[in-house]
């Protein structure tokens, strides 16, 4: 049995299996609904269910309130219907252009760039080209069936090797093998590209660049996506790390800062120690944004990194700093920790 799903205001349709989730029904007719984690857990794939019945699998209360529910809203990544159905959804433009593959890779390089951080370099088949859009990422598929996501730490064009930054979570099955046992030339699958977090190029606003942790990531990549199409849009990247060695890739940053163009950059560390010898900005890394830009009205905003991190920032920018919510792109770092927390 199929139902048929109608997205307003657009008018696309497409059909969802039986027992299928919306948001997995829309990846696989091209249909470009937000999504972030596919897990229940960020919130960005919400939206209003017009008509039609749909029951909600696990998730988490932040991204779904029992209050939001009765309200109409549904979250796509949990949602199953049970009739034909009307949601009404901000399409993606081009989201489903690009197709999602699933492709083996070896891996090319592991340089261990601080205790708990690594950067894996992917080398894909020779015949084969990965697209996708910077802020993108892959899932790996596990011999368990489980998955684990990475966002994609270069931008399209840089190189024919993949680039990962992982941060090892003591206990996770998969980054401890990263940081234990994986070795140069190792086998891997995944599949990609996934996500609606990437640089909006239809627009000339300027940018305010927020991460924590390896959050830096994505954000890496769209900075080198943006510098390479000349935008001409100003950038400013806040980096928020607990301690100085957090943000691993500082000197790249202050690199950008002294030979690109309209790029500032502000490191934000919140837990210093005497020994740091640390003499810049400190605290919460969205709240340094607010002392520096207490008017975001005319911004756009790229933010990734811990969901807490995340999830204040939006709630602060909108709230107490005039940001469009519409111009708020996010994506929440969601570990099998956090998952369970949640």
């Amino acid at each position: 049995m199929t139902f048929q799903v109608t997205v307003q205001p657009s008018g696309r349709q497409f059909e969802c299996d039986e027992g299928e989730t919306v948001l997995t029904a829309a990846i696989r007719a091209g249909v470009g609904l937000p999504y972030g984690c596919k897990n229940g857990a960020c919130g960005t794939c919400k939206g209003k269910l017009l008509s039609g019945e749909v029951t909600h699998g696990a998730h988490q209360e932040k991204a779904l309130s029992v209050a939001e529910e009765r309200n109409g809203y549904s979250l796509f990544c949990c949602a199953i219907p049970h009739s034909d159905i009307a949601i009404e959804a901000r399409e993606v433009l081009g989201l489903g252009d690009i197709p999602i593959r699933k492709m083996p890779t070896r891996v090319a390089a592991l340089d261990k760039v601080t205790d708990d951080v690594m950067i894996i370099s992917l080398q894909l088949p020779a015949t084969e080209r990965m697209q996708y859009r910077a802020g993108q990422y892959i899932e790996f598929l596990l011999k368990d069936g489980k998955r684990r996501s990475y966002s994609m730490a270069s931008a399209p064009h840089i190189g024919e090797q993949l680039s990962l930054h992982i941060r090892h979570m003591p206990g996770g099955v998969f980054t401890d093998h990263v940081f234990n046992t994986m070795k140069v030339r190792d086998i891997l699958r995944f599949e990609g590209p996934l996500g609606s977090f990437f640089l909006r190029e239809d627009s000339g606003k300027p940018m305010v660049l927020l991460a924590s942790g390896t959050g830096f990531a994505p954000i890496k990549a769209i900075i080198e996506e943006a510098t390479l199409k000349n935008t001409g849009r100003s950038m400013v990247l806040y980096w928020g790390g607990r301690r100085p060695q957090d943000l691993y890739m500082h000197r790249q940053c202050e690199e950008w800062a002294r030979t690109l163009p309209n790029f500032r950059y502000v490191p934000v560390i919140s837990d210093a120690h005497p020994q740091d010898n640390w003499s810049g900005r400190t605290g919460f890394v969205h709240r340094a944004v607010m002392e520096d830009l207490p008017d975001l009205s005319a911004y756009q905003v790229y933010a990734c990194g811990a969901p807490v991190m995340v999830d204040s920032a939006k709630q602060d920018f909108v709230a107490l700093c005039k940001l469009p919510e519409d111009e708020f792109f996010a994506d929440a770092f969601t570990s099998e920790a956090d998952l369970a927390a949640g």
